[in-house]
């Protein structure tokens, strides 16, 4: 099984918000996208790297609402209020060649294997039964691309390229140890945090302007459940 990092994945309440959001920060135009039917949302996306891929994604406005929680928290309210106050740089994708023995060797849930598609393009992605964001957002959502070729390799080269993930976790070895079952990602590196601070993550994007940042701004605290 291989895993690797596929896609970051920034979240608005409205799309030409996050699309302005993402511009400002990254100093580029991003290409339109398109519209997931069955998860009620629309999305944009830009190369930025051999096989991955920045998607901004927002709820549909024009679509039917969906029969279950979409994907990414966006039915949650704490996840919207976050949203309305700003887009947000929400969470990342893993590839893996297979997903069944991913979700097999994952030593927590993270959903169950669901066929989605957009236009021409087919997947299948681990969802959560209540499309909450895992750990806050600070484990990935796992995906299996349908297609013969990474659907990156057909975006526009805006000569943007991930220079690597880093995590910023209280509980470092509880949420490093997850990842190596499944793994290891590349491109992935975890930093500690004190243990009463909230977790966070930022991408490190080199650009014709320069390494740009894209930093999650405070919410859920993404830490391991408490049992009892």
């Amino acid at each position: 099984m291989r895993t690797r990092l596929d896609h970051i994945v920034i979240a608005a309440t409205d799309m030409e918000q996050g699309v302005i959001w993402a511009e400002k920060r990254l100093g580029v135009r991003v290409p339109r996208g398109g519209v997931h039917e069955t998860m009620g949302t629309r999305n944009h996306v830009m190369r930025i790297g051999e096989e991955m891929f920045l998607e901004i994604i927002a709820i549909n406005p024009d679509g039917p609402v969906p029969a279950k929680p979409r994907w990414f928290g966006l039915d949650d309210p704490a996840v919207r209020e976050r949203l309305d106050r700003s887009p947000a740089f929400l969470g990342w994708v893993a590839n893996t060649d297979d997903l069944d023995a991913f979700l097999d060797a994952a030593p927590m849930s993270f959903g169950r294997a669901t066929p989605v598609s957009r236009g021409e393009l087919n997947w299948r992605f681990a969802l959560p039964s209540d499309g909450r964001l895992l750990a806050g957002g600070m484990l990935p959502y796992a995906i299996q691309w349908q297609t013969g070729s990474h659907p990156a390799l057909a975006m526009p080269d805006l000569n943007c390229r991930l220079l690597g993930l880093d995590i910023y976790h209280p509980y470092p070895e509880w949420l490093g140890g997850i990842l190596e079952a499944v793994g290891p990602v590349d491109m992935v590196e975890m930093h500690p945090l004190p243990p009463m601070e909230l977790p966070r993550m930022a991408a490190r994007i080199d650009t014709p302007e320069g390494v740009r940042l894209l930093e999650t701004m405070p919410g859920a605290c993404g830490c391991p459940p408490h049992r009892g």
